[in-house]
């Protein structure tokens, strides 16, 4: 495909930038029919795990990868500093993470489980092992991506600002996955979905037992804390701030005051400060072993802080921009005065 510029020269017509990263693409194939797999999984195999459907975790990984990969694609086709590094990042999470997906699948076959498990079935040993590298890898390799976008602007500022935002959110939501297994908590011991009992390194509720009631789909509890869910907030951050950046973009054509790019970058500062605060927020209120709907005083006081204060930064960037003013000439007539470059 070729474009035809103003001075009638024929250039090559730049590629779709999703086709650029094929690995992270095949990833997110794989993790879409996994997806659709998964689903019926729910439906037509009744085993379950700790109460749960053995086929609820690999669907919910794979739609989380889904997300994740068509997110780093987008990204890593944009024009980049050290993009030979960059693409061997995106590969890496793109292999380690079908690898480790792959193995919730076959735990998920084999009707027992994926994360902590003790078992000294030799194969349970080697599927934890490579599991434990995997997860390895992938923290590894978005360290490496993290510290390559965010210390460069690629496009405009919102939009770069929602990048180095989201990836040092996505940074924290690994690391807070990682508090899992390094909160001191007693040993559990608990059937599989054949029957068999099973030691488990850790579990992630607070203040009750793994494998109580929970909320639909996510399974987070919903009679202790629950240490996925900041571990989901961390590491959705990216899209949640490029959702930002966009609804900002699609506003400034109907919001005056939204038209500078300063202004629209501002905001999103402010929304990703927010938005740490809010995981800050749930991290505290599971480590109190506190269910996400049913927060006490302080941590609904906590909350309230965390939007007045935001509201309030949101109002003070809105009140600094310079907008359009209209003023009035000679003759009476109201002029309009363009925004400032």
């Amino acid at each position: 495909m070729f474009t035809i510029t103003g001075k009638s020269r024929v250039e090559p017509a730049p590629s779709h930038p999703l086709r650029r990263h094929r690995p992270l693409l095949v990833m997110v194939g794989l993790m879409a029919l996994l997806t659709i797999v998964s689903a019926a999984g729910t439906v037509a195999d009744d085993r379950v795990l700790l109460g749960a459907p053995v086929w609820g975790k690999p669907l919910k990984f794979a739609m989380s990868f889904v997300v994740y990969g068509l997110s780093l694609a987008w990204m890593l086709a944009l024009p980049l500093k050290a993009p030979r590094w960059a693409w061997w990042m995106g590969t890496l999470i793109a292999v380690t993470g079908i690898l480790d997906v792959g193995i919730v699948v076959v735990q998920a076959a084999r009707g027992t489980f994926s994360h902590f498990n003790q078992s000294d079935d030799p194969f349970n040993t080697v599927i934890q092992l490579v599991f434990g590298y995997g997860v390895q890898g992938l923290l590894l390799a978005n360290l490496v991506l993290a510290g390559i976008l965010i210390f460069q602007r690629i496009v405009d500022r919102p939009t770069a600002w929602a990048i180095r935002s989201g990836m040092a959110l996505v940074i924290a939501g690994i690391g807070l996955g990682l508090l899992i297994p390094a909160r001191p908590q007693p040993a559990l011991t608990v059937k599989d979905a054949n029957g068999q009992w099973i030691s488990l390194a850790a579990q992630h509720s607070v203040g009750v037992q793994d494998g109580g009631p929970g909320l639909p789909l996510t399974g987070w509890s919903t009679a202790g804390g629950d240490l996925r869910i900041s571990h989901f907030v961390g590491l959705h951050g990216l899209q949640v701030m490029l959702v930002v950046a966009l609804l900002l973009r699609y506003l400034a054509a109907r919001v005056t005051r939204l038209q500078h790019e300063r202004t629209q970058a501002a905001l999103v500062i402010v929304a990703a400060v927010g938005y740490t605060a809010l995981l800050a927020l749930v991290t505290w209120q599971a480590l109190r072993g506190q269910p996400l709907l049913r927060p006490d005083g302080l941590t609904l006081g906590a909350l309230a802080l965390v939007l007045a204060v935001t509201a309030a930064a949101g109002w003070a960037v809105l009140a600094r921009s310079p907008g359009r003013r209209r003023r009035t000439s000679r003759g009476g007539q109201p002029v309009r005065t363009p925004a400032a470059p």
